[in-house]
């Protein structure tokens, strides 16, 4: 008796990705695609009453979307294994979809070859990217690593600066000596790698940090 294959089931609210990703998994002979849903809200009774394995979700649906849809397949079936399917590269909604319980994150431009190995990986329990998300994920994680680390102080001295206060009216303002004040000055010039007030607050800017 041959093993059962893993049964699998597709949310998209596009008929035409349910019909061409039918069409090429079946080729495949891998899965039993026992179901395909446009919405959150049929597919949510279907899996209360049938095993499904592995689910390919996209995150923007109709009605409930893919990221809370997400979390409600992991409350009503902790083993079904969600793989998120979608054209969306934001690192927010990557990072939301994963906090929510899902195994993986494929964008549809992914090759056949590439979807099929990522939803083996999560099959046998792995975190699994598609190469494009992998690539967003680090540079957002390298971008992380080079933004300046402040400290609360040093943040709040920063943007008062950025308003063109002084050395003593900061420290005024802040109940600090201005020696304090000159040293906290210092220090954020050192971290941001500035020469005078002028670069400091553009590179600021930069990161974000005002």
């Amino acid at each position: 008796m041959l093993p059962s294959k893993p049964t699998l089931a597709i949310v998209d609210d596009h008929p035409i990705i349910i019909e061409g990703l039918t069409k090429l998994l079946m080729k495949k002979e891998k899965f039993d695609l026992i179901g395909s849903f446009t919405n959150g809200e049929d597919f949510i009774p279907f899996l209360q009453t049938n095993p499904v394995k592995i689910v390919l979700l996209d995150i923007v649906l109709p009605g409930i979307d893919g990221m809370d849809l997400c979390k409600e397949i992991k409350n009503i079936s902790p083993a079904t294994i969600v793989l998120a399917f979608s054209n969306h590269q934001e690192r927010s909604g990557i990072m939301k979809m994963l906090e929510n319980g899902a195994s993986g994150y494929v964008l549809k431009d992914a090759s056949i070859d590439e979807l099929l190995l990522c939803i083996d990986e999560a099959l046998n329990g792995r975190i699994t990217f598609s190469k494009a998300i992998n690539d967003i994920l680090t540079q957002a994680q390298l971008k992380e690593n080079r933004l300046t680390r402040l400290t609360k102080r040093e943040t709040e001295i920063l943007k008062l600066i950025a308003h063109g206060a002084t050395t003593p009216h900061i420290a005024e303002l802040l109940f600090l000596s201005k020696f304090t004040v000159e040293n906290h000055r210092k220090n954020i010039l050192q971290k941001l790698k500035a020469k005078n007030v002028a670069e400091l607050i553009s590179i600021a800017n930069q990161q974000g940090l005002l």
